[in-house]
C-alpha cells in the first residue's frame, strides 16, 4: 500500500499540473476558485455513489419493491393473529307466500309475514402446526311474525360457543407457509441490499464515463493547442528547407484530427453529463464537475470465506433453499390430495330461547355439535400416482437445476475474487505507465521542439501512448471500484470493515 501511495503521489502532482496548466490554460488560479466563480458542484465518487442509493430511478423501485415484501409478510404474520369480527344482519323482511306443511303433513301454500335479525361476534385462530382452527362465538338472534293482529316476538341466544375445526391427513397449507414466508422475507431484505450494491455499480459506472470524458476533453485540447504550436514550428523549418514536405502535412493532418478530436470530446462529454445527471435525478441546469477518487483499498479476500458469506448471506442462496421447499410442498399436497381424508369438526357451548329479551340469558342449555366427514377415493384409474410422479419429477428437476446453479454461483464469486485480488497490482502498473508516458513524450516533445527528433512518427507514438496511458490508469480505476462492489453484492459482506452489510428498516423510509 505505501509502495502505490508513492508511486501514484508524484503522478498525481504532475498530472493535475498538467491538467491546469496545458487543458484549462489557467496556470495562476486554483481549481477552487474556479469552480467557485462557474458555480459548479464537485463531485467524488462517494458523492454519486450516495446521491444514486438515495434518489435513482433503481435505489426507489428497490425500495418500493421491497415495501411490497414486507406488507405481503406483515399479511402473513396477521393471518395467524387471532381474528376479531362481527356478522350482522340487521334486518331480513320477508313477506311472502310460501309452501307450509300443516300438522296433518298436508303441504300448502300461505302468506308469511316476518322479520328477523341477528349478530354474531367471534374470534377465530389459526393453529398452523396441526391446519386446524379454534374459533370462540356468541350470538344473539331476534324473529319477529307478523298476523293480521299481532307480532309474535321470539329471541335465541348463544352465549358462548367454543369450537374446533381440523382436518386429518389433508395437504397442510400453514405448516409449509410458516417455512418459506420467513425466508422470503429475509431474502427480500438480502435483495434490497443487493439492489442497493448494484445501484453502487451502476453509478460507478456513469462516474468513470464522465470523468473518462472530462479526461479526454483536456487530452484534445491539449493536443489540439499542441499540434497547432508545432504545426507552426514545422511550418518555419520547411521555409528554412530543414524537414520535407510529407512531415509538415502530417503535422497538419494530426492538427486537423485534433481539431475534430475535441468537437467529439465535447459531444462525448455532454451525453455522458447527462447520462449521469439523469440517474442521479439532477436537474439539467445543475453544473457538475467529477473529481478522480484518491484512496484505494487494497486487502487479501479469501475465495472460501467469500463463497461461505454469499452461502449464509446472499438472496440467491436464499432462493435455492425456497426452491426446494416449495418443491417439496407440491409433493406433499399431491400425496395429500385425492386419498383418505377426514375432517373433524367439534362445538361446545350455550344456548336458550325465550319470548322476552330479558329473559334469553336466563337458564341457557348446553349445546354440543361434533361431525366426522370422510372421503375415501374407491377407484381414480391412476389420477393420484400420477400426480405424485409428476410432482417428484419437478422436485427432482429443481434440486438438479439448484446444485447446478450452485455450482455457477459459486464459481462466478470465485472470479471474482481473483479479479478483485489483482487490482492492487494493475492499478500499481497503470500509474507507472501513465507517469513513464507522460515522460516520455514531454522528453519527445521538447526534443523535437529543439530539432533533435525529427521524425514525427515517433512524436505521434508517443502523442498516442501517453493519451492512452492516462485513459487506462482511469479504466483501470473504474474495474478496481467495479469489483469492489459486485464483490459486496455478491456476498453482503464488507470485507474492509470485517463485518456483514447489515439490512436496516429505516434507510427505507416511511412504510406504516
Amino acid at each position: 500500500m505505501e509502495n502505490i501511495k508513492a508511486i501514484l503521489k508524484p503522478f498525481k502532482i504532475s498530472f493535475f499540473h498538467i491538467l491546469l496548466s496545458l487543458f484549462i490554460g489557467i496556470s495562476t488560479l486554483s481549481v477552487e476558485a474556479v469552480y467557485a466563480q462557474e458555480n459548479i458542484n464537485i463531485l467524488s465518487l462517494n458523492d454519486v455513489i450516495y446521491l444514486a442509493q438515495q434518489q435513482s430511478p433503481d435505489a426507489l423501485i428497490a425500495k418500493h419493491r421491497f415495501r411490497r415484501s414486507y406488507w405481503e409478510y406483515r399479511t402473513f404474520k396477521a393471518n395467524y393473529l387471532p381474528q376479531l369480527r362481527i356478522d350482522a344482519v340487521i334486518p331480513n323482511f320477508n313477506r311472502s307466500i310460501e309452501i307450509v306443511t300443516l300438522p296433518n303433513g298436508v303441504e300448502t301454500f300461505q302468506a308469511k309475514s316476518y322479520s328477523n335479525a341477528s349478530a354474531d361476534l367471534s374470534v377465530n385462530q389459526k393453529v398452523g402446526a396441526l391446519g386446524g382452527e379454534l374459533f370462540l362465538r356468541s350470538g344473539l338472534s331476534r324473529l319477529d311474525n307478523f298476523t293480521d293482529s299481532t307480532t309474535l316476538t321470539s329471541w335465541l341466544a348463544n352465549p358462548i360457543n367454543i369450537g374446533y375445526s381440523q382436518p386429518i391427513f389433508k395437504y397442510n397449507p400453514y405448516k409449509w407457509d410458516r417455512k418459506i414466508e420467513p425466508i422470503k422475507y429475509t431474502q427480500s431484505q438480502s435483495v434490497y441490499l443487493e439492489n442497493m450494491e448494484q445501484v453502487a455499480i451502476n453509478a460507478t459506472n456513469y462516474f468513470f464515463n464522465l470523468l473518462l470524458a472530462q479526461t479526454e476533453k483536456r487530452i484534445a485540447y491539449k493536443n489540439m493547442h499542441n499540434y497547432d504550436t508545432l504545426y507552426m514550428i514545422a511550418m518555419g523549418r520547411y521555409n528554412l528547407g530543414k524537414i520535407a514536405e510529407n512531415e509538415l502535412l502530417q503535422l497538419e493532418l494530426n492538427y486537423l484530427r485534433a481539431t475534430a478530436a475535441v468537437e467529439n470530446s465535447e459531444l462525448a462529454l455532454q451525453n455522458n453529463r447527462f447520462r449521469l445527471k439523469s440517474y442521479l435525478r439532477v436537474k439539467d441546469d445543475v453544473k457538475i464537475e467529477l473529481i478522480p477518487p484518491t484512496d484505494t483499498y487494497h486487502f487479501p479476500v479469501d475465495a472460501a470465506t467469500a463463497i461461505g458469506e454469499a452461502k449464509e448471506n446472499s438472496s440467491t442462496s436464499l432462493d435455492f433453499e425456497v426452491q426446494l421447499l416449495e418443491a417439496a410442498s407440491q409433493v406433499n399436497l399431491a400425496r395429500r390430495s385425492n386419498r383418505f381424508e377426514a375432517e373433524l369438526y367439534a362445538v361446545f357451548g350455550l344456548t336458550g330461547t325465550t319470548d322476552m329479551f330479558s329473559r334469553v340469558y336466563n337458564e341457557p342449555l348446553d349445546q354440543e355439535q361434533i361431525r366426522l366427514g370422510l372421503h375415501i377415493p374407491i377407484v381414480d384409474w391412476g389420477v393420484a400416482k400420477g400426480n405424485i410422479k409428476m410432482a417428484e419429477s419437478s422436485e427432482e428437476l429443481v434440486m438438479t437445476s439448484v446444485e447446478q446453479e450452485r455450482i455457477d454461483f459459486e464459481q462466478n464469486i470465485f472470479l471474482t475474487v481473483m479479479q478483485f485480488n489483482m487490482q492492487e497490482n494493475q492499478l500499481l502498473i497503470a500509474a507507472k505507465s501513465d507517469t513513464v508516458a507522460q515522460k516520455r513524450y514531454d522528453v519527445t516533445q521538447r526534443r523535437y521542439v529543439i530539432g533533435k527528433v525529427n521524425d514525427v512518427l515517433e512524436l505521434n507514438n508517443a502523442q498516442i501512448d501517453n493519451d492512452n496511458a492516462k485513459k487506462s490508469y482511469f479504466q483501470a480505476l473504474q474495474t478496481y471500484w467495479r469489483n469492489f462492489y459486485e464483490l459486496r453484492k455478491l456476498t453482503l459482506f464488507d470485507f474492509r470493515q470485517n463485518q456483514k452489510i447489515e439490512f436496516n428498516l429505516n434507510d427505507i423510509g416511511y412504510i406504516d
